[in-house]
């Protein structure tokens, strides 16, 4: 293949992420995006500004696990239909609006809120936002795998990553140079600031409800597989004629929506089941733990407001969008597995940065080099992951699968998280970071007995390269 063809050939893969499908992710990526740092890593700048011990800002963190539970109400949202709402909208642009209305009563509620004077209703706000926001990456989830094929998924996974980016950019940096902007002076705590940003972050979540208000709803029907298995538990159920009518019914609906789903992942997979599993469940560990505390680190080594919005928001996130479009083409053209191995290293080995970081201090070139390699590396490893756990699911039930999957990728990490604080007390910023780095090889390890192990049919579509 000569270098026009080869060029014509990558522009066509390109050109592929303005397909409509692709585009609407951008929009639901965004709304996706914007409420994560905003319980997160905005939530612990302000906290941190506002006076509040590092170890307590670490536990709360933990409200963030409810991004790793989600997969408890996972089937209420695959399977419930919403009043009104469901019969107006479909079964998932209903969840969708549910969900961005409730991120957008929590937000205003922290805007209106002193963590100094009620720290534990506080705590319960930004959990109400995290609950929200996860069920709102539920529904997402499954639209994105019911809208488009496997083959697809690369790229709308990478669409998906450039929305929730730029939302970042936007929660992170744009938060933060919202509060400055509030501020009357360039240092010192001052809550009305804070609650100027969070009422302004409220308003940007209008952007997800117009999206869910334009897209269609996508037309999938349960396999025949399913079907079956599905007919076949109900008729035994069915024959019990000693139990209650009712609770016949209520023990069919749950075999088919909480049951079935976890069953159906067992049966496919049967003992390598254990293999993907512990492979979902650390191979984000790395970057995720390092990230409860980073902007702790970057108050901690003196990096003003402006600095961190400029280059570990906004520069960084351009950096992950960037890695973003590259791991979706590389998806596409070299398979999933081989960039995701690829991924794994990179976000281990940029942890090692931060170490450097550390011991240097307050360096804005160096704090540009480190988040310019840790963003790039993020990006193109998750455009990667997504797609893997994208095409382990069963599309007669996207809903509750993947949300089993994006949990226990976070369940992990988050709890180990939490305990970030403690941590860089006892051992200081230079170790926790080179510990952060060593949780990284057995996700190497994992992706290469998966590599070797697991059977053809059970890798994703997209291994093998497109020539």
């Amino acid at each position: 293949m000569n270098s026009a063809s080869r060029f014509s050939d990558w522009f066509e893969t390109l050109k592929v992420y303005w397909q409509p499908g692709a585009r609407s992710m951008l929009f639901l990526g965004f709304s996706a995006g914007l409420p994560l740092l905003l319980v997160f890593g905005t939530l612990s700048y302000w906290l941190r500004e506002a006076g509040i011990a590092r170890s307590t800002i670490g536990f709360l963190s933990w409200v963030a696990l409810a991004y790793g539970f989600k997969w408890v109400w996972a089937p209420l949202v695959d399977r419930l239909k919403l009043p009104w709402l469901t019969a107006r909208l479909g079964r998932r642009r209903a969840w969708m609006l549910l969900a961005q209305l409730s991120v957008i009563t929590g937000l205003c509620g922290l805007a209106f809120s002193d963590p100094l004077q009620g720290l534990r209703s506080f705590a319960l706000l930004a959990l109400l936002v995290a609950f929200s926001s996860a069920t709102q990456d539920i529904v997402i989830d499954a639209y994105r795998i019911e809208r488009a094929a496997v083959r697809l998924q690369g790229v709308m996974a990478a669409n998906y990553m450039i929305g929730y980016r730029i939302a970042m950019i936007v929660s992170g940096g744009g938060a933060l140079a919202i509060a400055q902007w509030a501020s009357p002076t360039e240092s010192g705590y001052y809550l009305n600031a804070w609650m100027v940003a969070y009422l302004s972050m409220a308003a940007l979540m209008l952007v997800g409800v117009i999206t869910v208000l334009v897209i269609r709803e996508p037309d999938v029907h349960p396999t025949r597989a399913t079907l079956e298995q599905e007919a076949a538990v109900d008729s035994i159920i069915e024959r019990q004629e000693w139990l209650p009518g009712l609770f016949r019914a209520l023990s069919e609906w749950f075999y088919g929506a909480v049951i079935s789903p976890f069953a159906d992942f067992v049966r496919r997979y049967r003992w390598h089941a254990i293999l993907i599993l512990a492979l979902i469940a650390t191979y984000r560990i790395s970057d995720v733990v390092l990230g409860v505390i980073s902007n702790v680190f970057y108050v901690d080594l003196g990096f003003s407001k402006r600095e961190v919005a400029v280059v570990a928001n906004l520069l960084g996130v351009i950096m992950t969008l960037l890695g973003a479009v590259i791991g979706g083409m590389l998806v596409t053209r070299v398979g999933v597995m081989r960039i995701l191995l690829l991924g794994g290293i990179l976000a281990a080995s940029t942890n090692l940065l931060f170490a450097w970081l550390a011991g240097i201090g307050h360096n804005l070139a160096m704090l540009t080099l480190v988040i310019s390699a840790d963003n790039l590396s993020a990006g193109l490893a998750t455009s990667a992951f997504v797609a893997y756990l994208s095409s382990l699911t069963n599309i007669s039930y996207s809903a509750t699968q993947y949300a089993l999957f994006s949990s226990v990728m976070l369940l992990l990490p988050k709890f180990v998280g939490g305990f970030s604080g403690v941590m860089v007390d006892g051992l200081g910023y230079v170790n926790f970071f080179l510990i952060t780095a060593s949780m990284g090889i057995p996700v190497l390890i994992l992706i290469l007995l998966a590599m070797r192990h697991l059977p053809p049919s059970q890798l994703p579509d997209h291994e093998g390269a497109v020539t």
